[in-house]
C-alpha cells in the first residue's frame, strides 16, 4: 500500500500526451532502445518546461561576466 505514485505520473503523461499505446519494435534490445528515447524526451521536455518558466535554481553551464 505505501507504493511511491511518481513514476505512475510519468507513464501517465507518456501514455496520454504522447500518444503513446505500444512499443513498436520486437526484442528486449529494442524495446529498451525505444523506452530510452521516450524518457529522453520526456525528461528534455520537462528540463525546457523549467527553463521556459525560469524555475531552475541554477544555470546549466557557467556564466561568463563580460
Amino acid at each position: 500500500m505505501n507504493r511511491s505514485i511518481q513514476v505512475e505520473g510519468a507513464f501517465g503523461v507518456l501514455k496520454s500526451d504522447y500518444v503513446f499505446q505500444r512499443f513498436l519494435l520486437r526484442g528486449k534490445t529494442k524495446v529498451k532502445l525505444e523506452i530510452l528515447l521516450l524518457s529522453m524526451g520526456y525528461n528534455t521536455n520537462k528540463l525546457h518546461g523549467k527553463i521556459q518558466n525560469e524555475r531552475l535554481k541554477s544555470h546549466l553551464f557557467e556564466l561568463k561576466m563580460a
